[in-house]
C-alpha cells in the first residue's frame, strides 16, 4: 500500500497510540474496499482523494459536534483529522493563495466578480489538492469587485 500507511500502523501499535491505530484501520481498510471495487491497484491520486475526502468527514463532524456542544466528540475528531493531515500535502499558506490567485487574475485579465468561477477553476488545475477552496473564492471576491 502506498503512503505507508502500513508502516505506520506498525509503529503506532508498538507506541501504543490507539487513536492513530485506529484511525489508519479504518483508513486502510476503506482503501483496501475502494482496491476491490476498483478491481486494481489504486493510484497515488486515488488514495490521496480518499484521504482528503476521509479529512473532510472529519472535519463535517467536528463542525455538528462543535454545535451540538459535545467537545468530548470534537476532540477525538480533531485528533483524528491532525493523523489525517500528516498524509496530504502541504497546503499553500494565506499569503501563497493570494499570490497565486493575483497571478492568475494578472494573467488572465479577469476583472469583475462574473470571473470568480474562472480563477477557481483555473487555481484549482494548478495546485490540485494544496488549496482550500473557500479561502480561496474568498480572496479571488475580494480582488474581483
Amino acid at each position: 500500500m502506498q503512503f505507508g500507511f502500513e508502516n505506520d500502523l506498525k509503529a503506532a501499535l508498538k507506541a501504543g497510540d490507539k487513536r492513530k491505530v485506529a484511525t489508519l484501520r479504518l483508513l486502510i481498510a476503506a482503501l483496501k474496499n475502494e482496491r476491490i471495487q476498483a478491481g486494481r491497484d489504486l493510484t497515488a491520486e486515488e488514495v490521496e482523494a480518499m484521504v482528503r475526502r476521509a479529512v473532510k468527514q472529519r472535519k463535517d463532524s467536528i463542525e455538528q459536534y462543535g454545535k451540538g456542544g459535545r467537545s468530548d466528540l470534537v476532540a477525538a475528531e480533531t485528533a483524528e483529522l491532525e493523523i489525517l493531515e500528516g498524509y496530504l500535502p502541504k497546503g499553500l499558506s494565506e499569503e501563497e493563495l493570494e499570490a497565486a490567485v493575483r497571478a492568475i487574475v494578472a494573467e488572465k485579465g479577469f476583472s469583475s466578480s462574473r470571473d470568480v468561477g474562472l480563477v477557481m477553476k483555473e487555481l484549482m488545475s494548478r495546485h490540485r489538492g494544496r488549496v482550500d477552496g473557500r479561502r480561496a473564492q474568498e480572496i479571488a471576491r475580494r480582488l474581483l469587485p
